[in-house]
């Protein structure tokens, strides 16, 4: 960026008395900012005649000129930008209001736009000049049109702390529950109720009955139409003056969250304009009724629960037992640490579940707790550190990420000892130096994604295309964390969806937007997954279509033709990466991470079928599974699929094949902390290559007195097995243990099936630092090879070892009906996670590791990789709570596959082993085929993001991204000629951008005076006749309309003036 005349800076302070459209500007800066429109003004208005005299007259700052200032603001809006920049609502307009002082004014909704607050942050103002540039300010870049988040479409308006806290207090459940029998106050109107108030007779938090607004009237969202009168508080009536009355009434608490509920479906049901105003009544409201109620605290409001030194007793008497067993030798070291993290961290959350049973009684007062009552509602503090100030600081973690066994017992009001105060510097320090470091690293995240998908604007409406992508709702465990709902909503389906229930309607026709209604109808009859159109699957060479993308969540209408969605995705990814880069601060280092539930309990009762499991059954009847590939099925009673289970090893199972299972039981269980292996058979337990000191250590355990066997690291070409041999002593099965465990079974035991063999420890609970966060992002996007991947089965077969090859075990996989063979070379030490004669898919793990996306695309094709990167990005966002419409990452994903590599080039001018663009390969296969060639072959690669800006066509865009020299000789030796086709060429060259406003169809609209012949024409052929006019497609003619229409009016006249839409005047 440059540095721009008519631009000023100073110290933003919050403006509650402004409406969303303003800002207060101070006259000093005004004075300045606006000096040119001054002086052309004094000069018409004949005060002076030289522009010598204007600016004297300026600098005198007489009365006239502040006048004319008045009159030049009104209506010129001015852009109001907080750097860090880091997406569009970073930068705003609004309408200036003169204000004495030096600090500029700030309406407090747009905070979190912003992302700004009243510290001393500054803020930059700028004023547009031209018309075109006031135009479009106007209608384009209003704080009042910025209502949702670009980035998830939820309301970016939402208010929060005292605004929250006011409808909150309004509106809460009073602690005083109406007596029965007792009559209450009944009250018409609230200009009764307000009467009422001001006279003291009632207060906010009284119970009253209230003449119902709504009965009989069905429309409303919230109201009751069958009650004639409702019971409610006086503080719920107040609240309801400020919505809309299409909203009907509403009887309830009302927290953050529901607040923006609330804010969505006013938008929903009366539109933009009346929902700016609502907002400003809230604005109002909230911060009166919180000034009004005095909502303070003090030190007595962390009440301390009287059950804690019972709870922590009984913790020191497990975790007494645990050591017992330790030192009787029956669990390892790892184990013992495992149990003990396990033990205080359910300790913790016992505590601070009778926290919040004593906040909210407030121990037994009939008021509300102020500390509950702020952390209730969400306007500040949340549940982690309320359980900080009254229960307990819980486990604490070491700068290396592991948990120290010592919790901090003590909560903020009883004061840490010295110790504990020491223990909890580790992560208040780390906390701070992370949120400097990785700041850095987030803005280059967000220009790496800007530079890969800059060119990925909606270039036409619709090509036909009719590829998709699958979507479903994404579990994990039991829990539905992303309904099906939400991740269709406002996208095109694919193809036709049909009612299961009735077989000839239709909820969605193919290539249709899918609304809120239809999405909300597929979930409702059943379809488990529905495929929609992508930018994974667009066919076109830059850029892709309307109808792939969707619904722009920033305005919830269809997307408009030259939007720059690329750009919008890069920041909808990259502004969230500092939120994960600081995520870390806000926990301060406190070791969470609840443990997995170790069972499965059912959703929904049916049929259980084992699907690739091997169960052995015990001495007493109960069915271990062995392997980890299995699952079981819930079928329905048409023996349809309704769920599937993956099946984890050594788990019991409570129900055999083939018998029932209802809703809500239990269907698997499984110990938490090892992973076992189990025997399948019963006989006398052998040994192979267990040899002590090489490949075992016999560690006699001091405390114990036991002699435990432990697999250890080695490096010939030995195989520590554990065989089971039948009474003559021929081997019937054998069983790899891995590095690490420990060996349960002694030499010439005889077992029964399902006896433990061996387990490993599950690993040791770390805290989810932020290593999940930013770096695993840029990991993603980069598509880099995790350091341990995962060998992946390349073909469907059974799995078989065959000695070992250069120190390494060769696992060979079989397809027992082709007879086709993949080898795979293993290092020693690496977790096998199948066994011999399992039976595996193509692309599952064969070890441990992370999944390589590289493997994942050459062994499972494009469409197995795209799902796997957009699940693990998100993964990593929902962790931190930050939504993220799945359209941006694929908007990035798709710029990553564009290339292929020839891997043969059969007629064409390719060579072998070059990247070549995906659409060039696909347009020159097409003229070899028609002239009856032998088409080039290649496989699709993945690129990561910084690797793709660099492969673009345009050299300067590359140049200006990374590499500059070597990128400006590559060019300079192959004479490349840039078109100036993307957005950087023409930003550097100063030229206007090839989207929005700027987009060729836009800019070349003309004016075309017709014969007499065009007369008789309809307006729609008139309009075929003119070059450059888009029509919009009949069904989507939506406010916003697609492209230049006709006016109808003019046809008479004998010119068709052809207007262009307000959204994109300039």
């Amino acid at each position: 960026g440059k540095r721009v005349d008519y631009s000023g800076r100073s110290v933003i302070v919050t403006g509650p008395e402004l409406k969303l459209n303003q800002c207060g500007l101070p006259k000093k800066m005004a004075l300045v900012l606006f000096e040119p429109f001054i002086i052309r003004r004094l000069k018409e208005l004949g005060f002076v005649h030289t522009v010598r005299g204007a600016r004297k007259m300026i600098e005198k700052q007489s009365p006239e000129v502040w006048d004319i200032l008045e009159e030049v603001t009104k209506g010129h809006p001015v852009l109001l930008n907080r750097a860090p920049t880091l997406h569009r609502l970073s930068i705003q307009a609004f309408e200036p209001v003169l204000i004495e002082g030096d600090a500029i004014r700030v309406h407090p909704l747009v905070c979190t736009a912003y992302n700004a607050d009243f510290d001393g942050d500054q803020m930059a103002v700028h004023v547009p000049l031209s018309l075109e540039a006031v135009m479009e300010a106007k209608t384009l870049m209003m704080a009042t049109h910025n209502i949702f988040s670009p980035s998830s479409g939820k309301p970016i308006l939402t208010p929060s702390q005292d605004i929250v806290l006011g409808s909150y207090f309004l509106t809460l459940d009073p602690p005083v529950k109406p007596v029965e029998g007792k009559r209450l106050p009944m009250i018409v109107d609230a200009d009764e109720l307000d009467s009422a108030v001001a006279d003291g007779a009632l207060k906010v938090h009284d119970w009253i009955n209230f003449i119902n607004p709504d009965y009989q009237n069905e429309s409303t969202v919230f109201g009751r139409a069958d009650k004639k009168v409702i019971r409610t508080t006086v503080g719920r009536v107040i609240f309801n003056t400020i919505w809309p009355d299409e909203l009907g009434f509403v009887n309830f608490p009302v927290p953050k969250g529901k607040l923006g509920d609330l804010i969505l479906q006013t938008y929903n049901t009366v539109g933009r304009v009346r929902t700016v105003t609502t907002l400003d009544r809230l604005k109002d409201t909230g911060f009166k009724v919180a000034t009004l109620a005095g909502v303070s605290i003090g030190i007595d409001d962390m009440i301390i629960p009287p059950s804690k030194p019972a709870i922590v007793k009984a913790a020191r008497k497990r975790i007494d037992e645990v050591e017992g067993q330790y030192k009787k030798g029956i669990i390892t070291e790892g184990e013992r640490y495992n149990k003990i993290i396990d033990i205080w961290t359910g300790t913790t959350d016992d505590i601070a579940k009778a926290v919040f049973e004593e906040l909210k009684s407030n121990g037994g007062k009939d008021t509300v707790n102020p500390v509950y009552l702020m952390m209730d509602s969400g306007a500040r503090g949340n549940k982690q550190q309320v359980r900080q100030l009254c229960g307990t600081r819980g486990l604490m973690a070491k700068p290396s990420g592991e948990i120290i066994e010592r919790p901090i017992l003590s909560s903020f009001r009883e004061g840490l000892s010295v110790l504990e105060y020491f223990i909890s510097t580790h992560g208040a320090r780390k906390g701070l130096a992370d949120t400097a470091l990785k700041t850095a690293d987030a803005g280059y995240l967000t220009r790496k994604l800007c530079d890969v998908a800059m060119d990925c604007i909606i270039e036409q409406f619709d090509d036909g295309n009719r590829d998709g992508i699958w979507k479903y709702a994404i579990y994990e465990g039991d829990d539905e964390i992303v309904s099906l709902y939400d991740r269709i909503v406002g996208r095109c389906s694919s193809n036709d969806i049909m009612n299961p229930l009735n077989p000839d309607e239709f909820i969605v026709k193919n290539g249709e937007l899918i609304s809120e209604e239809a999405a909300r109808k597929i979930e409702d009859v059943g379809i488990e997954r529905v495929k929609i159109l992508s930018a994974l699957t667009t066919r076109k060479k830059v850029g892709i279509t309307a109808l792939e993308y969707g619904i722009n969540p920033a305005y919830a209408a269809m997307v408009e033709r030259g939007a720059s969605v690329g750009i919008i995705a890069a920041q909808s990814i990259g502004e969230p990466g500092t939120q994960l880069t600081m995520r870390t601060f806000h926990i301060g280092g406190i070791a969470s991470g609840v443990l997995k539930n170790p069972e499965i309990k059912i959703r929904t009762g049916g049929k259980v079928v084992y699907k690739g499991l091997r169960i052995v059954q015990t001495v007493d009847g109960a069915n271990i599974v062995l392997n980890k590939t299995g699952s079981v099925q819930i079928l329905d009673q048409e023996d349809r699929e309704i769920e599937i289970y993956k099946i984890v090893v050594g788990s019991v199972l409570t129900r055999a094949d083939g018998e029932q299972i209802e809703k809500g039981e239990i269907l698997a269980m499984w110990d938490p902390h090892n992973i076992p292996i189990l025997s399948e058979k019963a006989g006398r337990i052998g040994f192979t290559d267990m040899i002590p000191g090489v490949t075992v250590k016999r560690e006699l355990d001091e405390s114990t007195g036991r002699i435990a066997t432990v697999v250890i690291e080695h490096k010939e070409d030995l195989n520590p097995a554990v065989n089971i041999l039948d009474a003559s002593g021929k081997m019937i099965a054998t069983y790899a243990i891995p590095t690490g465990a420990q060996v349960a079974v002694n030499e010439d035991d005889e077992i029964a099936p399902g006896t433990m063999l061996a387990k490993t420890p599950r690993q040791a609970s770390k805290t989810q630092d932020i290593t999940g966060g930013l770096p695993r992002i840029a990991e993603l996007f980069e598509g880099r090879r995790p350091k341990d991947a995962a060998e992946m089965a390349k073909i469907d077969g059974i799995v078989s070892l065959d000695g070992t090859v250069r120190g390494k075990k060769k696992l060979l996989v079989t397809d027992p009906e082709t007879g086709d063979e993949e080898a795979h070379l293993i290092p020693h030490g690496k977790h096998l996670v199948v066994q011999v004669g399992d039976l595996v898919h193509k692309g599952q793990n064969l070890t441990e590791g992370g999944a390589d996306p590289h493997e994942i695309l050459e062994i499972l094709g494009p469409s197995a990789v795209q799902d796997y990167l957009i699940a693990e990005i998100q993964k990593v966002y929902r962790l931190q709570g930050v939504e993220i419409n799945d359209k941006h990452i694929e908007v990035i994903i798709s710029q990553m596959l564009k290339k292929i590599r020839i891997t043969d080039p059969g007629d064409s001018d390719f060579f072998w082993g070059e990247q070549v663009d995906r659409f060039e390969f696909m347009s020159a296969n097409d003229h070899i085929s028609e002239a009856g060639g032998m088409p080039a072959e290649g496989e699709p690669v993945l690129l990561g993001i910084t690797k793709a800006s660099l492969e673009t066509e345009s050299f300067i865009s590359a140049a200006s991204f990374q590499e500059t020299t070597r990128v400006l000789t590559d060019a300079s030796t192959l004479g490349k000629v840039d078109m100036l086709k993307g957005f950087k060429e023409n930003v550097i060259m100063g030229h206007l951008i090839p989207a929005g406003t700027g987009l060729p169809a836009y800019r070349n609209l003309r004016i075309d005076t017709l014969g007499a012949e065009m007369q008789q024409l309809t307006p729609q052929e008139a309009a075929e006749r003119i070059e450059g006019v888009v029509l919009p497609t009949p069904e989507y003619n939506s406010e916003a309309t697609e492209g230049a229409v006709p006016d109808a009016d003019a046809v008479e006249e004998g010119t068709v003036t052809t207007e262009t839409p307000d959204e994109e005047v300039g």
